[in-house]
């Protein structure tokens, strides 16, 4: 059973009335083996007492950088932790963790720590649909942090909406899953592709597609925070991972995803490819701008190389390859037939037809099929977390594998 034992925790509360939530999860995060260290901002302190806190977690509960007895080494607790959350998260700090602000002691522990951070935003519901807050969100997400969603319910103002703050037993649950992964794709090395590819015409010119990269750099970083080595072969695209266990090979076309694909498979476990790859491209790029003369003009548009079926064909016995399908009809055959046609192991089907899902989008709502014509289906989720639902599949698969061994 997972447990939370010699794991550090901090908890940040701030000014809410949800704050009260936050003595259930301190207690439930105890009983599941963590240490438990609360910060409080002084406006938390108006909704419930740091003595009860600290009754609970038997442990002095700062609310300031300092006090008159002493200094609050921000710094020392951001690096003593393994995992921070700041439950509730009013919008007031929000906006400070997302300016990088520091005069409460929540925000400065927040920026000297190195762990991973969750926050769990509750307020009203005209206020959490707000742009400014939803861009802090954002923000924070960019950040790599990772949003606990707020629940539909009754607020306190009386209204219904979005705006509770996440229950502490499933903020209990994510923690417990969150470290039961951490170190389960440990010694396993990973190839993502990940982006758009963009085939020239002209030296201005090129013919690409919408993808920002979103998807496959998500799973790139759940990868390494989960103790593989990855190889990220990246298209142009606008982000970047920052976990240092991600190498970025940067390419711009299919051929050169294509060879750095074929360079980095071999010494690999398994294959993601989550980049969506022309299928063609110009057969003469122009060595200079096309002047706009005629009417029309004709591409002559030949076939690039087909990353996924090239890997199917050298795949070893030990090697795991899972793909991407985009499809708007017929969209399980057509999955299928391509995972099967190219000796795909699964593949990831995602669909225009949901909103919230598709390019650009912080989301996606994804099926993954198998051969065996198992289909698993989830629901339209945070692409952070959609990764790690991808990398469970691995993990799945290398832990029964090992398990026969036995």
């Amino acid at each position: 059973m997972s447990t939370l034992q010699d794991k550090r925790i901090i908890l940040g509360i701030t000014g809410s009335i949800a704050a009260y939530k936050s003595a259930t999860l301190a207690r439930l995060l105890i009983k599941a083996g963590a240490e438990v260290q609360v910060l409080m901002t002084e406006a938390a302190t108006e909704f419930i007492s740091p003595l009860t806190l600290s009754t609970l977690t038997r442990r002095s509960v700062p609310t300031s950088v300092s006090s008159e007895d002493a200094w609050n080494n921000h710094v020392e607790l951001g690096l003593w932790a393994d995992l921070m959350i700041v439950a509730p998260l009013s919008a007031n700090t929000l906006a400070k963790l997302a300016l990088g602000m520091a005069d409460n002691i929540v925000a400065a522990v927040y920026l000297s720590a190195r762990c991973p951070v969750w926050f769990a935003p509750a307020m009203d519901l005209d206020m959490w649909h707000h742009p400014a807050v939803q861009a802090n969100v954002q923000r924070l997400q960019s950040y790599g942090h990772r949003l606990i969603a707020p629940g539909y319910g009754e607020l306190a103002s009386g209204l219904v909406g979005e705006g509770r703050m996440e229950e502490p037993e499933a903020i209990t649950a994510l923690a417990l899953q969150f470290f039961a992964r951490a170190h389960d794709l440990s010694g396993k090395r990973i190839l993502l592709t990940a982006g758009p590819t963009y085939e020239p015409i002209d030296p201005v010119r090129f013919i690409g597609n919408h993808s920002s990269g979103q998807m496959g750099i998500a799973i790139a970083e759940a990868a390494a925070q989960r103790g593989a080595k990855v190889h990220l072969v990246l298209g142009p695209s606008k982000l970047k991972p920052t976990h240092p266990a991600v190498h970025v090979h940067p390419v711009q076309t299919a051929q050169q995803m294509y060879e750095a694909a074929m360079q980095y498979f071999p010494d690999t476990d398994a294959a993601i490819l989550a980049a969506a790859v022309a299928d063609y491209r110009p057969s003469e790029p122009a060595p200079e701008k096309i002047k706009k003369t005629d009417e029309a003009i004709t591409l002559r548009l030949i076939k690039n190389p087909d990353i996924a079926a090239a890997l199917g064909q050298q795949k070893q016995s030990h090697q795991r390859i899972i793909g991407f399908a985009l499809e708007t009809e017929n969209e399980e055959a057509n999955a299928r037939n391509k995972m099967l046609r190219k000796n795909m192991d699964a593949i990831v089907l995602n669909s225009l037809r949901h909103q919230g899902a598709g390019f650009d989008s912080p989301t996606n709502r994804i099926a993954i099929l198998f051969p065996n014509n198992n289909t698993r289906y989830f629901e339209l989720k945070r692409k952070t977390d959609v990764a790690h639902d991808i990398l469970d599949v691995l993990a799945q698969w290398w832990n029964q594998s090992s398990n026969s061994s036995l």
